[in-house]
């Protein structure tokens, strides 16, 4: 049962730093396991963990097709530190064209059914195709980061998918990550320094102002919703 091998690994893992629990994973897990990377700053540490150790996880990327161009610059920064491949998952062509010849580009402002469906589209169906036939999957998800994370733990059922999702970085806190990508001189993207704290694409994320919450900049027109794009839905 995945539910006992899940309690297994919380167990196992409490006793262990970060790199500890990633080596533990790629020792105990049996299967492939993939780690799903934005290039933000969770995603830089842990990326730096497995490249700089050379753990035996495959590294992954959806590219939308609507990121900022310091996203691509730091993807290829990133490329040229650790001389490691990323793998990169676009959206189904004909699907972006269907949409965006029947909604225009910015149909997501109109409605969050508009918006969920393209993030549907340029995120989770490409991550769905990602994820096939993985045992394990490896996210940056952080428990400070929302309140619907604080109660996940390390590792848990992903039911709709029925892989493992791993979440090594969950009790860090912001300024640990900042201070481990300062430390160990990790790639990061520029747009950390100006207000944005989580990233995602172009037309959807902005800054936040000081005593924002984490999620403001993110979906910011939509202040009632639980800002997420549907990638870590159980």
């Amino acid at each position: 049962m995945l539910q006992t091998k899940i309690d297994r690994f919380n167990d196992k893992v409490q006793s262990l730093d970060t790199l500890g629990a990633l080596r533990f994973l790629a020792n105990e897990a049996n299967g492939k396991i993939v780690f799903t990377t934005s290039f933000g700053y969770e995603d830089q540490v842990i990326t730096d963990l497995i490249f700089r150790n050379n753990l035996p996880f495959e590294v992954v990327t959806l590219d939308t097709g609507r990121l900022f161009k310091e996203t691509y610059k730091v993807y290829s920064q990133t490329l040229d530190t650790y001389k490691k491949p990323i793998k990169v998952y676009f959206p189904q062509a004909t699907s972006v064209e269907e949409m965006m010849t029947a909604k225009g580009p910015f149909s997501f402002y109109d409605s969050t059914a508009n918006r969920q469906e393209c993030c549907h589209i340029r995120k989770v169906e490409p991550l769905n195709r990602a994820l096939q036939g993985v045992g394990f999957w490896i996210t940056g998800i952080r428990a400070e980061q929302s309140p619907n994370r604080q109660g996940m733990t390390y590792f848990e059922l992903d039911s709709h998918r029925q892989i493992i999702k791993f979440n090594p970085l969950l009790h860090w806190t912001l300024e640990q990550v900042i201070q481990y990508i300062k430390d160990n001189h990790v790639p990061y993207n520029v747009l950390h320094d100006k207000g944005f704290v989580s990233i995602g694409c172009e037309p959807c994320t902005r800054a936040i102002q000081p005593g924002e919450d984490f999620r403001a900049g993110r979906w910011w027109w939509e202040n009632n919703s639980k800002k997420e794009c549907g990638l870590h839905s159980k």
